[in-house]
């Protein structure tokens, strides 16, 4: 357990950090509502300390309709009244610095909701006004005005434009209740600015940036079609009209500006779906410094796969002066225990999770037992590499998806406005099961049954007190992991060593710290040159000496 201090100033801290994502519905519930709030993270900062988490990065907590789980803002220097108060927020951000957990919020620059007062101005106002160019207005087509000004898409299915009853429509690249702001706009930009102080101001170390490749939109007449979309170029020389545009080096190079007023600076990481090569525009130190990498959530459980995005990203980050950012799931993808336990996905888009779920989640269609098995041996090969890691609440549990929700219970915009076509991510952002009986698991105080989303009957096995005093569970896993992280890591090098087989990957950290991870189903035998070193850790058993069982990994010196 960290020992309870007030965190040091520390430029750094942030290069080889465990970051906790905290999705703050769905975590604790202080008052029986059924909803997570602050005040029932707060009461968990000591279960967070005991994991031995650097950070913890907040979700958006902000006043919101839900109509895309939070990220539909209403106002963004607030806190939604059911999560608690702008004085809840201190005493976590307090509570999290006096356990020397630092803190890292949400911030959603690309669209606010249409609950804004800024949205509300807008419609009430004429076209052509001050107040609607804060968003993106255009005219309609056609002899009426009654047509969208393009056959765009929204991410979340249907039209990307909508009527206001006026012959204009508002672009909503996500969901109609998510106005796109204009970053053309210099009140955008400065309202922004203040943003980022009000927060910085109330300790918050960091940020994470939503849809960080979206901001910059070139809107010029004639409109590209949705299929010249498409097929438009996203190499980054600005010929996507809506994705990873020049203009954003402008606007996050005044972002730095406000976060280097701050001692330490402020730190940020860029949600940013780009191609790999195009990462480091975000991560560049006089930008936002850091980015998200993707690439082993996509990759299937396959040493070449593995080694190949392990390579090409430290080599990425070499000429950036950033550090990497390695992540397994997240609120926005199927969980890994789930994923892996599934058939390879010759797409690296969740193709087959997304059809195992819509064809209702079949438990005879998983390898349960294999998937929880690799995704122990894919989070100890994560949290050995070079850079920082990120974790998603209740990974830590070993936590499969929730596939059994009924219809009348989702809340996710995209199985609404897709239906038949995807299912949402309502299962992985179910409430967190803390004990093994009890209402709701634990996720209330004591007495409630509320859980904004249903909790399966199986969730029980899987609970915090269920696994806190058991030396082989993946919770006692985590925590042993994240202990000896803290203990080994050093300078952010890897040196491969060869594994002796196709099917295992081997590396060396600084200071002797040696990582074996064998991806095929049959044990594999240890390389040579580490006959006799000393096992500190592994996912699993070890029945043999100087043997990896399959899908295993082990952390030796």
């Amino acid at each position: 357990m960290k020992e309870t201090e007030v965190l040091a100033p520390d430029r750094d801290w942030w290069r080889q950090a465990v970051v906790y994502q905290v999705y703050p519905r769905s975590f604790a519930d202080s008052d029986g509502d059924g909803i997570g709030d602050l005040r029932g993270i707060v009461s968990r900062v000591p279960y967070l300390a005991e994991l031995g988490v650097d950070a913890v990065w907040l979700s958006p907590f902000y006043p919101s309709a839900l109509a895309d789980g939070g990220y539909d803002v209403d106002d963004y220097r607030a806190v939604d009244p059911r999560l608690g108060t702008l004085d809840d927020f201190d005493d976590l951000a307090q509570a999290l610095h006096d356990a020397g957990i630092r803190l890292v919020v949400d911030i959603v620059p690309n669209h606010s909701s249409n609950r804004h007062e800024w949205f509300r101005e807008a419609l009430a106002s004429p076209p052509g006004s001050p107040a609607r160019d804060r968003y993106v207005f255009r005219d309609g087509e056609g002899a009426d005005a009654s047509e969208p000004p393009s056959d765009w898409r929204s991410m979340f299915g249907g039209s990307a434009w909508e009527p206001v009853g006026d012959g204009q429509f508002y672009l909503h690249l996500f969901a109609s209740e998510q106005p796109d702001l204009n970053w053309a706009n210099r009140e955008v930009r400065d309202d922004f600015l203040r943003t980022l102080r009000f927060w910085a101001d109330r300790g918050v170390d960091g940020f994470r940036v939503d849809v960080a490749h979206a901001l910059a939109k070139d809107l010029t007449y004639p409109l590209r079609s949705h299929a010249e979309l498409e097929a438009s170029s996203v190499a980054g020389d600005g010929s996507h009209p809506l994705w990873d545009r020049e203009e954003l080096d402008e606007i996050y190079a005044e972002w730095r500006a406000v976060f280097d007023e701050y001692d330490p600076p402020r730190t940020a990481v860029a949600e940013a779906w780009v191609e790999p090569d195009r990462r480091a525009r975000y991560a560049a130190p006089t930008s936002l410094g850091q980015a998200f990498n993707f690439d082993l959530l996509r990759a299937n459980f396959d040493a070449a796969e593995f080694r190949a995005v392990v390579a090409r990203n430290l080599e990425l980050t070499h000429g950036t002066g950033s550090s990497n950012t390695w992540v397994l799931s997240n609120h926005d993808v199927v969980r890994h225990p789930t994923r892996y336990a599934l058939p390879d996905d010759p797409t690296g888009e969740g193709a087959v999770a997304r059809d195992w779920l819509l064809a209702g989640g079949d438990p005879a269609a998983l390898d349960a037992g294999r998937g929880l098995r690799r995704a122990r041996a894919a989070t100890l090969f994560l949290l050995a590499l070079p850079g920082s890691a990120y974790l998603y609440q209740g990974e830590e549990l070993g936590l499969p998806e929730v596939a059994e929700i009924p219809d009348e219970d989702r809340q996710d915009p995209t199985f609404f406005r897709n239906a038949g076509v995807d299912v949402g991510r309502d299962g992985c952002r179910v409430p967190l099961p803390w004990t093994a009986s009890g209402g709701a698991f634990g996720f209330g105080p004591e007495g409630s049954t509320a859980s904004h989303l249903p909790q399966p009957a199986w969730f029980g096995s899987f609970a915090v007190d269920a696994q806190a005093d058991a030396p082989g569970s993946t919770l006692s896993l985590y925590r042993r992991a994240l202990a000896l992280r803290a203990e080994l890591q050093g300078a952010e090098e890897l040196e491969w060593v060869p594994g002796g087989s196709d099917d295992v990957l081997a590396f060396r950290r600084p200071d002797g710290w040696t990582v074996v991870s064998n991806f095929g189903a049959s044990p594999a035998s240890l390389p040579a040159e580490l006959a006799g070193a000393e096992v500190l850790l592994a996912s699993g058993p070890l029945p043999e000496a100087a043997v990896v069982p399959g899908e295993t990994t082990v952390w030796m010196r």
